[in-house]
Parts: structure tokens; sequence; C-alpha cells
């Protein structure tokens, strides 16, 4: 069995020497008289120095801005650093740079849906259709600063519409179609925007789900929306808009092209909002995130070449839905030259090996999903290696939630041998990550490689000391780009400071338990609001789960902790058991020996439930809050939202376990 920390890959010295950090490095030494002897120098030089490092990655990817900035960082605090003041860019502009030196026919999107074939968009005809659609908004009188909105699946037309609005000035939000009414309208309402771009429904594991209903709620519950675009995206040939005054996309896109060389980018100042993405919490008024053009700019330039070692010609696949902050950052592949593969609809249809399909027919470079993902995969017991040719392939991201060794060990096990499998963690508050992928180091079991260049990160103890080799949280010392402007109408930044510097003044506590060792590696173990607390001692739930769903007979677990009058604790273990198993004194036992045996005695659950379900958010977390909050007997309205969750019903248990358990849980 993999152990942790167990070396998994090396990259080959051609590997690491054709990397665009490699390159990057070598530019910093001939162009910056800098040189770095390995990558830990590297990071050092670059939260030490920050406006050098930064003012780097604005020469190097040569950014694109009408005024020079007066510069790089006006001081080094947070939150309300000012990044690139002076500046006056675009980053739409920056994600077509690419359609510029394209050859003909070149692929920008690859994109699949349920009921649409594989078919390829060209950099030419995606830049074409942005700029035709963004001079229709213009007509419409979008004005930079204006809210632009859609409902829309992960297809080319989202993309396309996310580009022409930013490619105006306007500020972008997003949800999937598959959120219920509520959770839309708690996001948009907040934001008030004046153009919506919506589809009739989508597609889903083989059936049909209309939207027309809920996109007539939802136009007719936002106060000051002016337009809807209406996209037909199940009935394609249909001309019926079921909604007043809404115009069809395809009438949008019957205009004449709009000339590359003619078009005008709405250059923005260095505090100009891009975009609304909101928090994925799953209880709550979501919050409304606020990022600007150039700290999304400089930090994605950062983030895809250097981490994701993403390059022109390169196909990246991540399954994500729009709602998600993994879909951004999807997008985002263009800025490098490379293709997006989009795909709309479920993993596991028609079959569970279905995206390990579009890998190969793609010719994907670097291929992204969650650890849930991988556990479908194990359960399905595919190989996808032996069943497809991937040799195009060259990384694996997993993001969403932490990976555990057993993770990593599948994909070389059952995908290739020589691939760069990479975990990340970060966050939808920055669009990016914290720590990550470096193509130069070897990848280890469970761990993640290392912290990301401009991201110093810290791990703190209760004393609020750094420690080395222990797990403590994950605390950020200085500011970086990607970093919030604000969150949309929050006045005095009052909940944008408690959600991060509550604690500790002028420092980012992100809510997560994290453990850097010696060589700069990091392990992620969940949020820290989630994790266990039992006699004063800090239990991670990553580190149960993967002990416990190491055993044969369990699929899937979630633990909670609950405090009970006179100082007390009750700490249930849920357990998904394989088709059939039984949850009998046998295997109660078998549990409680493997958590003592792998983990301590502390470990071990005081009671094991068997569930049908673990309840999951449409990310792939556990919802390990929500339940908890449940247990603890809150309002099941104020305790978890069921339009955030993959299988609404998968609730039902923990709701009525609560109900059957109040003497219990109360005494």
């Amino acid at each position: 069995m993999v152990k942790e920390g167990q070396l998994l890959w090396a990259p080959s010295e051609a590997f690491a020497n054709t990397s665009n950090i490699a390159r990057y490095t070598r530019w910093l030494a001939s162009e910056r008289g800098l040189k770095f002897a390995a990558y830990g120098a590297l990071h050092q030089w670059s939260v030490t120095d920050v406006p050098a490092f930064w003012a780097s990655i604005w020469d190097y990817f040569d950014v694109q801005s009408s005024t020079p900035y007066q510069r790089v960082l006006d001081q080094r605090k947070m939150p309300g650093a000012k990044w690139f003041e002076g500046s006056s860019v675009n980053y739409a502009e920056h994600l077509l740079r690419h359609e510029a030196v394209a050859k003909p026919g070149e692929t920008a999107f690859h994109h699949l849906t349920e009921n649409r074939p594989l078919q390829q968009m060209s950099w030419q005809e995606l830049g074409r259709q942005v700029r035709i659609l963004a001079t229709q908004l213009r007509a419409m009188g979008v004005v930079p600063g204006d809210r632009v909105v859609s409902y829309m699946p992960n297809v080319p037309e989202t993309a396309i519409a996310m580009m022409a609005t930013l490619a105006v000035g306007g500020v972008w939000s997003s949800a999937a179609p598959e959120f219920g009414v509520k959770t839309v309208i708690d996001r948009y309402a907040q934001i008030a925007p004046k153009v919506m771009f919506a589809c009739d429904g989508y597609r889903f594991g083989g059936k049909n789900f209309s939207r027309v209903a809920e996109v007539q709620e939802i136009a007719g519950k936002l106060p000051g929306l002016e337009k809807l675009v209406w996209l037909p995206y199940l009935n394609p040939d249909s001309t019926q808009i079921p909604i007043a005054d809404a115009v069809l996309w395809r009438s949008l896109m019957d205009h004449a092209d709009v000339p590359r060389a003619s078009f005008v980018y709405e250059r923005l100042p260095f505090d100009h909002p891009i975009w609304v993405v909101f928090s994925s919490g799953t209880t709550g008024l979501p919050k409304p995130i606020v990022h600007s053009h150039v700290g999304v700019l400089v930090e994605h330039l950062k983030l895809m070449h250097f981490h994701l070692n993403l390059r022109p010609g390169a196909a990246m696949f991540f399954y994500s839905t729009t709602g998600w902050m993994m879909w951004n950052l999807l997008i985002a592949a263009l800025i490098t030259g490379g293709s997006a593969v989009l795909y709309d609809g479920s993993p596991m249809h028609p079959g569970p090996d279905f995206l390990w399909k579009l890998a190969a027919d793609t010719r994907c470079v670097s291929f992204g999903a969650s650890p849930t993902f991988v556990q479908m995969m194990e359960k399905a017991g595919l190989n996808p290696g032996t069943a497809y040719d991937l040799s195009a392939l060259e990384a694996i991201i997993v993001a969403g939630s932490p990976s555990t060794p057993e993770t990593f060990e599948w994909f070389y096990r059952c995908v290739k041998q020589d691939l760069w499998v990479t975990s990340q963690s970060g966050g939808t508050e920055i669009c990016s990550g914290f720590v990550g992928a470096v193509p130069t180091l070897p990848v280890y079991a469970g761990e993640i490689q290392a912290r990301m260049l401009g991201m110093d990160v810290q791990a703190w103890n209760d004393d609020g000391q750094a420690v080395t080799d222990e797990v403590g949280e994950l605390m950020v010392m200085s500011p970086f780009p990607s970093m919030p402007l604000y969150f949309w109408n929050d006045e005095n930044d009052r909940r944008y400071r408690e959600s991060y510097f509550a604690q500790h003044e002028g420092v980012w506590r992100h809510g997560d338990y994290i453990k850097i060792n010696r060589r700069g590696g990091c392990y992620i173990y969940g949020r820290s609001d989630s994790t266990l607390n039992r006699y004063g001692v800090r239990i991670g739930t990553a580190e149960i789960y993967r002990c416990v769903e190491q055993l044969p007979e369990i699929a899937d677990s979630l633990i909670v902790c609950c405090e009970l009058a006179g100082g007390r604790y009750f700490m249930p273990m849920f357990v998904q058991l394989r088709p059939g198993q039984q949850l009998d004194e046998t295997l109660r036992e078998k549990i409680g020996v493997k958590l003592r045996a792998d983990c301590s005695p502390r470990h071990v659950p005081d009671q094991l439930y068997a569930v049908d379900l673990i309840p999951y958010t449409l990310t792939g977390k556990k919802m390990e809050l929500p339940v908890r909050k449940i247990l603890m007997g809150w309002a099941i309205e104020k305790a978890v939202s069921r339009d955030a969750m993959m299988q609404p019903t998968a609730i039902d248990w923990f709701i009525d376990f609560a109900a059957g358990n109040k003497e219990m849980l109360n005494g």
C-alpha cells in the first residue's frame, strides 16, 4: 500500500528544462541578474521582494496597458493593498491575445454536451463572436460597471458572453442552470444585473431538465434587469421566447463581423471590478466576492503558465459547472494560447469512462477533476490507461477537496506511470491557488508540491507561531493581486474583514488546516471550521476519511463532532456501505481497530451509522458543517441549502436522525 510522502514521480531533465517556469527563471537571470538554485529560493524571493516579483510578471508577459502603472504596490497591507495604480488593462483582451498569431483553424475550444457532439471552435471564430456580442452589448447600453449575469451551462456561448461582457467593462457573474431559483436570486439580487443570459434548460445523465419556469421567476425578481438574452439550448431550432422582451441569442449574433483591428477593448483602472464570484457556502447569503481586472490578469498569467505549465496548442480539461470558480480557471487556459475543453453533462454518462474518452479524443495535455471523481473511477474498476490513447496527457490537476495518497497512486497505476499528478488548494476568494503544482519538482504521495509563487503562506499554531512539520492554520502574511477588492455592498468592508482578518489584523486566515514540511511540500487537512475538536485535541477529518475509506466495505463516509451540555462531546460517523455490505458488529470493530492503529484512539467515533448517501455540495465537498448544524438543532433552512447540493435528498436522512434523537443530542 502506498504511504503518505512516498516518492511517486520525478520530472525528466527535458520536462523540467522546457517548462515555462524554467524559462522564466533563465529570463530572471539574464534580464534581472537574479539566479536561484532551486524552486524554494525562487519562492522565497517572490514573497520577500513582492513588488519586484510582480513587476517581473508584468514585464515577462508584456502586459498591455494604455497607461503606465505608477507603482506595483502602494503598501504591504491587507486588506486594502492597491496594485498597479495608474494602469489600464482588460482581462478579456489578454484571453484573446493569441488570436493574432494563431494559425487558421487552430482550436480555442473543444466542446461537447450530452446533446451536442464533440466540436471545435477556432481562435478566429471565437474572437469574431466575442466582438459581435460585445458590440451588441454596447448597443444595449452596457457600460463599464454594469453587471451582466448568466444562468447557462458549460458551453461556448457562456464563455463568449463572459468575454464580451469583460471586453466592454461589464462586471460578470455566473450561475449553473442546475441551481434552484432561491440560490440564484440570493446571488443576483445582491448585485442588481442589467442584462441576463439564460437558457431553456440543461441535460444531465440522459435526462432533460427544463428551466423555463425558473428563468421566468428569477427574471421577475431581479429589480433593474433591463434585458434577457435567451439561448434555446435543449431545443436549438426553437424561435419561441417564453420571456417578455427577451432577445434570441442567434438574433444578437446575426450581425456583421467586427474586424479585430478596429475593435476597442475597454481598458479599465486598477481598481475596476472584473466579476463577482460567490462563495460556495451552504448556509446564509453567499459572499459576493469582487476581483479586479489587473489582479486576476497577473495572477492567472503566473498560475496558468508557471504552475499548470500550459502552452500554445495544449488542451486543458477540468470537470466543472459554470457555478464554480474552476470554470473561470478553465477559460483562463486561453491566456497561455492553449485550448479549453468544455463539457456539460454527467461525468458518468453514458458510462463511467466517458471523460477519459473525451481526454483521448481531444488529446488533452492537462486533465482535471475532484478526488470524488477518482473515487467513482475506483468503484467502477476503470483502467483508462489501457482503454484509451492518453499519450498526449502530461498532467493531472486534482482540486476541490483534500487528496489522499491513494488518489495519487490510482493515477499512476491506472492511467500512466510518466505523469505529473498535482493537487491544488486555494479558493473562490482568490480565484486561484495558495499551494499547488511545480513542474520542476518531484511528486510525493498525497503531497501538494509547494507554495505557489507570490503566496506568502505559513502554518500557524494556536500561539500564532509559524511551524514546520506540524498541522496549523493556513495564514497568508503578504498581499497578493487576486485577493478581493471588496465584497459587493459590504459597508466599511465589515463582512470582508470578519471573514479573513477578524483573528489577526493584517494577516489572512483562510480557514484551512495545513502542514508544510521541511522540503516545502504541503498537506491540506480540510476546513478548520469543520475540523473535529475532541477534548481539546484537533483532529482533521481528511485523515479519518483516508483511513476508513481504505476498507473494502466502505464506499464513503462523513464525521462530525457536536458539543453537548456540560462540556461533553458526541462524535458520530456516518458510512455509506458498498452493495451487499452490512454495518454489523464485526464491521464496527474492524473500523475501530483500523482507526486506532492508523490514527489514534481519539479518532474512533462514538457511534457508527449506515446511510444511503453522503451529502456533497455541487463542487464536490462533503457537507460536514451543515450536518453538524442539523444535529445541533439549527433550523433546516438556516443549516443547509438544497440548491447547493449534488443530491438534495441526501440530507433527509440526517434531518430525520436529528428529529429522532433530540434527547441524546440536546442532553
